[in-house]
């Protein structure tokens, strides 16, 4: 009887711990660097598309009201540590690559969370949270592997930067771990990114361990002022019909952005894991459209753009896909903190965080289920450097004060009225979506469910209600604060 049993039992046993460490989802965060909120299609622009990105919209559930801080180094200190950025001393600026400090190290990240309980830990791209020491670079927070660059940017293909400091001159940035890599030069690093990116996930032992990666792309952040918008001139031709070169040039840069979507999304299909990964797009902030690091980036119709305390610079395009979600192709709109996604993440992998101070919440039920349950407060930022407050709780937002005297504060962007500025693709949109392999990997798991992608696109759209045109007169922070009802005036 003994003997007979034991085997079973072993198997039953074996088996279940197997399932139980399948059942842990994979997680793979694509970030985009500095794009714009409208330039992804999904948003309602035709200027250029974006077919894989929207499909990934469309297919999963856009999170129509995700706020993250305006600028980089804050934005990914939120994400990494669930907190606000004024409660982790990362508040005010981004990190320049010759200051000696770094996210503070007594500070618990997302890396090390997921790390802790069994998960791989895989950063490709950008880290931008200090590398003057050892201690402060990712294998040291977290991450089991880095490929990629620990400063701000690099040139797109030989990656370097230019510091802007008369005591440094130009240096190369990108490295394997902490080893340098000096043998990419000449391939566009969105490429490499994107390769880097399927090798793990092609070579990663997932009956051991759950993937949890985050692919921070350059892209479209600029490269060095000598030369800051860059791409394959096979793709920059593909947008002839955008006249001003500038943004010919960034289209393509996105362009490029929206296929690595669509490479990574093949990449976790081929390997079989799809099925059991949350897949999570988002931008880091919104675009500079003028000024520092500018690049044409449009945040149509919002207020602002990057490093201003309006929503152009805090509002970002986001989409996220699991197989858990209950309302697949709906549009949700709670409103939701950068810093919720340790929480929200954690809890779609049941992992406890207790003991873990953040201002992050779990909105993962929420999320799932597809309700909105939460008045959401968020203290965007409180800056005794450039003087200025932002709050908001609910509908309501306050602004007092703003960044460099107010030059980020006006309407930016505009949508090209010129019908022959419109991506000629345009005509085929419903059919270039389907055919992208972002749809056609996702809905091979789901199934091809009917969704009106016009119609879906249609309420994507931000739209200002308000219909008494006085009501927008621009309120100027410098002069008294600045209370606004978001849902009729974002």
């Amino acid at each position: 009887m003994f003997r007979f049993y034991l085997p079973a039992v072993l198997a039953i046993v074996m088996g279940s711990a197997a399932w139980e460490g399948h059942a842990k989802p994979n997680i793979v965060i694509i970030m985009a660097d500095d794009m714009g909120f409208d330039d992804v299609s999904f948003r309602g622009s035709n200027e250029f598309l974006t077919p894989n990105i929207d499909a990934l919209a469309y297919s999963g559930v856009i999170l129509n009201n995700l706020y993250t801080p305006s600028m980089c180094t804050p934005s990914r200190a939120a994400l990494l540590t669930g907190k606000y950025p004024l409660n982790t001393g990362m508040q005010h600026y981004v990190l320049v690559n010759d200051q000696p400090w770094s996210l503070p190290t007594n500070e618990t990240t997302m890396a090390e969370v997921f790390q802790e309980n069994g998960y791989y830990t895989s950063l490709i791209g950008k880290w931008h949270l200090g590398m003057s020491r050892k201690a402060y670079t990712p294998t040291f927070r977290g991450f089991d592997q880095h490929y990629g660059y620990l400063g701000a940017y690099v040139d797109y293909y030989d990656q370097t930067l230019e510091q802007g400091n008369v005591n440094y001159s130009r240096g190369h940035d990108f490295r394997d771990n902490l080893k340098p890599v000096c043998d990419r030069n000449g391939t566009y690093v969105t490429d490499l990114l994107t390769e880097a990116a399927i090798r793990r996930i092609r070579e990663h032992n997932y009956q051991r361990k759950p993937l949890f990666m985050l692919l921070s792309h350059l892209a479209p952040h600029s490269a060095n002022d000598d030369d800051p918008l860059q791409a394959p001139q096979s793709e920059v031709e593909k947008f002839s019909y955008i006249k001003d070169e500038r943004r010919r040039k960034y289209a393509a840069m996105v362009s490029k952005l929206d296929q690595s979507v669509g490479q990574v999304v093949e990449a976790l299909s081929h390997r079989g894991i799809l099925n059991n990964t949350i897949l999570l797009f988002l931008s880091d902030n919104g675009g500079p459209t003028q000024g520092m690091h500018s690049t044409t980036a449009s945040n149509y119709p919002l207020r602002g753009q990057k490093h201003s305390p309006w929503e152009g610079g805090l509002r970002s395009s986001a989409a996220i896909w699991s197989t858990q979600l209950e309302k697949l192709g709906t549009i949700w709109k709670q409103k939701i903190y950068i810093g919720d996604f340790l929480p929200t993440l954690a809890a779609a992998a049941n992992i406890p965080l207790a003991g873990l101070k953040i201002d992050g919440l779990n909105l993962w039920p929420s999320l799932k289920y597809g309700y909105e349950s939460v008045e959401r407060e968020i203290m965007h930022n409180i800056d005794e450097i450039f003087n200025y407050e932002v709050y908001a709780k609910g509908k309501w937002k306050f602004v007092n004060g703003t960044t460099v005297e107010g030059r980020y504060d006006g309407w930016l962007s505009q949508r090209p009225n010129d019908s022959s500025q419109i991506d000629p693709r345009f005509e085929h949109y419903e059919d270039l979506v389907k055919q992208s392999p972002v749809w056609k990997h996702l809905h091979a798991i789901t199934g091809d469910k009917p969704i009106q992608l016009l119609e879906h696109r249609e309420h994507a759209v931000v739209k200002c209600l308000y219909e008494d045109a006085t009501l927008g007169v621009a309120c100027n922070p410098l002069e008294a604060p600045c209370l606004f009802d978001l849902d009729v005036d974002p």
